[in-house]
């Protein structure tokens, strides 16, 4: 019996068989449970019979002191059960079974005492399976039996997914309906393509006994098209096309080249054509009416009258004021130029006129850039630009270059008639050089020789240019040099051009810098194909890199005073005249033909 001074009862842990050391989630939850009712039976030990905690009022059972309650059995009853349900705990986390004294809850001593009650089957069940690990992971304990029920574990999952994966077979569709004639007939009236050939819905009448066709459908009495001469195309074939007979188109294409070349038809010139009805069923429409624009200034019509084709030019008047376009150059002299109207290629011309002149890094962003260049309009509104015809910069309203295009050759010439500056000489041909000029051996007369030019590598038939401008004093075979070119040239200079496979000038020619005079060969003295350039200075060969001059082309007397003039004339020209329309005289005024007219008429030919 515990003391009566004693404040709890304690619980013998050897015979609920609590481990000495260890522990563990189940026999935290042990103990916890263990304290649980140490402190219920401590408060039932407080409440006896007399009110007070005396030592009659408790029961030892198990070593455990256990209040005694003398109103009600129940109490001792569910504690021995607690009591056991904590032994059964702690025996299955060792593993082992329960001693024998505990395997099977006591019966109460007092006949008066329930069974202890034992725990249902779910919790039966949770106890079992909260040992067992489902998933265990396959990264350890390679190769022992957890490992082995793992790895079985995920093959069956995967051999159940696999057995249940979905069936991707074509479902298979309802049978087709047995539409008959009338049926298919309704379908057909009922359609959208009458409302793509221009019916208001999309509900037709079928065809039926009462309707007669037709033996022929009627025509329009002329028609109306549009076609265009392509690039390598011919007038007569371009007329086959539009629907005329072989016959007529040949009669046609030869009255329109008697009137103008045909060669000199652009290509997409836009021929308007006009057929009249047939003669016959099957045969082809007749020509009504042909126009077209043959060029700027003249219009070639053909009209049908009284049965009889006739051609008629009309001279359309045109204005040649050039355009003058003016503005700062800013930031970007090609964007400021643009930005006021001028034409690409136009700046490119003007670019690389001030860059054969000038140097363009000194131009400066408050100069101001002036170009003049050819420009038609004609009386019925169309417009052309030309080339280039004046380049100038002013600064501070002065200008400090003026450049206009000159002479046969159409080169750019400042106000004091002094021509660009052109280096030269250019390379012959593209290719490396091989041998430069002095003393070697010859490699194929096997002695040392004066090599009196430079030897440039290149493939059998490269072409070979003049390095400066000059004429022809010699073509043909030259004994050792085999097929050659020889040029006279400005300053008591000539050039000759040896072992060529063929030559492309004739004597007495004048060549140009940059024109082609031959081709490269193995022709005389050579050992494979290669350009052999000599240059003479008074008749003594010299070395070809040792001549570096520039030339410019000064223009002086008649020409001078010509040019001049013509320079003076051009910048009276006011920027933007040009753009101005044509006044139309009364002769020339007519009804103009609404655009919409127009469209409904014409139908173009691919």
């Amino acid at each position: 019996m515990p003391a009566r001074g004693q404040s709890r009862n304690r619980v013998d842990r050897r015979n609920l068989g609590l481990p000495r050391k260890g522990g563990g989630s189940s026999r935290i939850n042990a103990i916890l449970s263990l304290i649980s009712l140490e402190i219920r039976q401590s408060s039932a030990w407080t409440r006896g019979p007399t009110g007070k905690g005396s030592p009659a009022a408790t029961r030892k059972e198990g070593g455990l002191d256990l209040p005694r309650s003398s109103s009600s059995h129940s109490e001792p009853a569910a504690e021995d059960a607690a009591i056991e349900e904590v032994r059964w705990n702690l025996a299955r986390d060792r593993d082992t079974r329960p001693r024998a004294d505990t395997a099977k809850p006591r019966a109460a001593s007092s006949s008066k005492t329930q069974k202890p009650v034992k725990p249902g089957l779910r919790a039966r069940i949770e106890r079992k399976l909260s040992g067992f690990e489902f998933a265990p992971d396959l990264a350890q304990d390679i190769g022992s039996g957890r490992w082995f029920r793992g790895a079985g574990t995920m093959i069956a999952l995967i051999a159940v997914s696999v057995a249940l994966w979905p069936d991707f077979a074509p479902l298979e569709a309802a049978d087709l309906a047995n539409i008959d004639e009338n049926a298919r007939d309704e379908y057909r009236s009922q359609m959208i393509m009458p409302l793509g050939l221009g019916g208001d819905s999309g509900r037709r009448m079928a065809a039926t006994a009462a309707v007669t066709p037709l033996a022929a459908a009627p025509e329009r009495p002329q028609l109306q098209l549009l076609s265009t001469l392509g690039r390598g195309d011919s007038l007569d074939e371009m007329l086959r096309r539009a629907g005329l007979g072989g016959s007529e188109a040949d009669r046609i294409a030869e009255m329109i080249g008697g009137a103008f070349p045909l060669e000199e038809i652009e290509p997409g010139t836009q021929f308007e054509i006009t057929l009249g009805r047939r003669p016959a069923q099957g045969a082809s429409r007749p020509l009504d009416a042909l126009s077209f624009r043959a060029r700027f200034d003249l219009q070639l019509s053909l009209n049908r009258e009284n049965g009889q084709l006739a051609v008629e030019r009309k001279v359309i008047r045109v204005d040649d004021t050039p355009l003058r376009i003016t503005g700062t150059v800013g930031d970007s002299l090609y964007r400021s130029a643009r930005a006021a109207g001028a034409p690409a290629s136009a700046i490119q011309s003007y670019l690389k006129a001030l860059g054969d002149h000038v140097d363009l890094g000194r131009i400066a962003a408050t100069d101001t850039f002036d170009i003049i260049m050819a420009h038609r309009r004609a009386e019925t509104g169309e417009r052309q630009a030309g080339k280039l015809l004046y380049a100038g910069i002013e600064r501070g309203g002065k200008p400090t270059t003026q450049l206009m295009r000159w002479g046969s050759k159409e080169r750019f010439f400042d106000a004091s008639g002094t021509g660009e500056e052109r280096a030269g000489l250019v390379a012959p041909v593209p290719g490396s050089m091989s041998s430069r000029f002095g003393m070697r051996r010859h490699p194929i007369l096997g002695y040392r020789r004066m090599h009196a030019g430079l030897d440039f590598r290149g493939r059998h038939g490269t072409p070979i240019v003049a390095v400066t401008d000059g004429r022809v004093t010699g073509a043909g075979r030259m004994g050792g040099c085999g097929i050659a070119v020889r040029l006279s040239h400005a300053g008591n200079l000539s050039t000759r051009y040896c072992h060529m496979s063929r030559s492309a000038v004739r004597p007495g020619q004048s060549v140009r810098r940059g024109q082609v005079i031959g081709y490269i060969g193995s022709t005389g003295l050579s050992t494979g194909p290669h350009l052999h350039y000599e240059m003479y200075r008074g008749g003594r060969a010299v070395d070809p890199q040792s001549v570096k001059y520039s030339m410019r082309e000064q223009l002086s007397g008649a020409e001078l005073v010509q040019f001049r003039t013509t320079l003076n004339r051009l910048k009276t020209v006011k920027p933007g005249e040009a753009l101005n329309d044509l006044e139309v005289t009364t002769s020339e005024a007519a009804e103009p033909v609404r655009e919409i007219d127009r469209l409904e008429q014409v139908t173009r030919i691919d």
